[in-house]
């Protein structure tokens, strides 16, 4: 039963792959749960597949690329079109997903329009910009966390928040379905993921580090095989300009694999990937990783390193709390100290086995948890629906 006599209606906004993942499942769970919620979304492909009615897409140029004016300039234009949405679709909640510089405008409009804000993947402002709580405090009714840390640093902020898990770690993995699709892959004597990350920034300064790491090894290993992960199909061609113009050749024993990063993970032994929300799906595998993320010297050393308020940067060692897995996180240098991290692992048993039960533990973390379960009674109490 809803409170008042207004049906309440929900809005996603998410920016981002990972935030069309993220939504998409808590959608699912409140579709099944108030099959006539009405429920909106600024969002992807999977958000209206979960049952979403998605006024705009959004998202792809997070994969495909944008100039930085034009990405702007597109943000304003959507935050111009929610506003005038917003006028004749009153909302009860709004539930940013991540990607906190595009939310935050959205957020101060939904509040604005009376609808409470429930964050869904609190806006990471322990790393980097602790300063801004004041205006998530302003811009929020609730953070949903999904590392287990955030929970008592945004309360002790004044923000209400509650660690719900993470969606990565709701379902199972079908092992027997991920096993037939592997089945026909080429393997070697060592097999190796690398994991470009999915915006095109990121891979354009990371993946010629990866691939020159691969070629490297490879030359070593006769015997290794290698796949990219890729989130679309149309990232090949844009993987192979960058390898062009980094003037690195394409192996014969590297291939590209598109949306299936779970069974790549599974066909790997060990993967190098660009730090982000991946290395938790590859970690709830228990497969060893060397995580890298460029950065311009520069940059870093005027505005990023002060900007940093954590020890370590990559997910897997923020929740262990300690160096789990390899982190060349700022990397300023080339291929070769990433294959060395690689070669480390390949070589010494201890070392890989040590890094499987770390990661094995960070899968108990969550094993407790559901994500979209916790994520939906959240929002159903804020919105005014029946519990459940």
């Amino acid at each position: 039963m809803t409170t008042g006599t207004v049906q309440p209606a929900i809005l996603f906004t998410a920016f981002e792959p990972s935030g069309d993942d993220h939504a998409a499942a808590v959608i699912t769970r409140l579709r099944t749960l108030y099959p006539k919620l009405k429920i909106y979304a600024w969002g992807g492909r999977k958000m209206q597949a979960a049952g979403a009615e998605v006024v705009q897409f959004t998202g792809d140029d997070a994969v495909m690329g944008m100039p930085g004016l034009a990405k702007i300039r597109e943000h304003q234009r959507i935050n111009t079109e929610i506003e005038r949405w917003l006028r004749d679709h009153r909302i009860s909640v709004h539930i940013p997903v991540d990607s906190p510089a595009a939310n935050f405008p959205v957020c101060k409009l939904t509040k604005a329009a009376g609808a409470r804000v429930v964050h869904l993947v609190a806006p990471q402002l322990w790393a980097w910009a602790p300063w801004r709580i004041r205006k998530l405090r302003r811009l929020t009714d609730h953070v949903m966390c999904v590392l287990p840390f955030e929970q008592e640093w945004f309360r002790a902020r004044g923000v209400e928040a509650t660690f719900i898990g993470h969606p990565l770690f709701d379902q199972s993995l079908d092992t027997k379905m991920l096993d037939e699709q592997i089945s026909a892959w080429e393997r070697g004597e060592q097999n190796i993921a690398l994991m470009p990350g999915s915006r095109p920034s990121e891979m354009k300064k990371n993946f010629p580090l990866l691939l020159g790491a691969y070629i490297k090894l490879n030359n070593e290993h006769k015997d290794m095989r290698g796949i990219v992960a890729a989130t679309r199909k149309e990232i090949d061609p844009v993987l192979r300009q960058i390898a062009r113009e980094a003037g690195l050749e394409w192996p014969d024993s590297l291939q590209i694999r598109h949306a299936s990063t779970d069974a790549v993970v599974r066909w790997c032994d060990l993967a190098m990937v660009v730090s982000g929300t991946v290395t938790l799906q590859i970690a709830k595998q228990h497969k060893p990783m060397v995580i890298v993320y460029k950065l311009g010297r520069v940059a870093w050393t005027l505005i990023a390193r002060w900007l940093i308020r954590t020890d370590y940067i990559t997910l897997p060692n923020l929740i262990a709390g300690r160096e789990i897995c390899p982190e060349l996180v700022p990397h300023f240098g080339g291929s070769e100290p990433i294959a060395d991290k690689v070669v480390g692992l390949l070589e010494d048993q201890e070392a890989f086995a040590t890094q499987v039960r770390e990661l094995e533990a960070i899968g108990k973390v969550y094993d407790e948890q559901n994500a979209a379960e916790n994520a939906a009674k959240i929002i159903a109490r804020y919105a005014g629906l029946e519990p459940f």
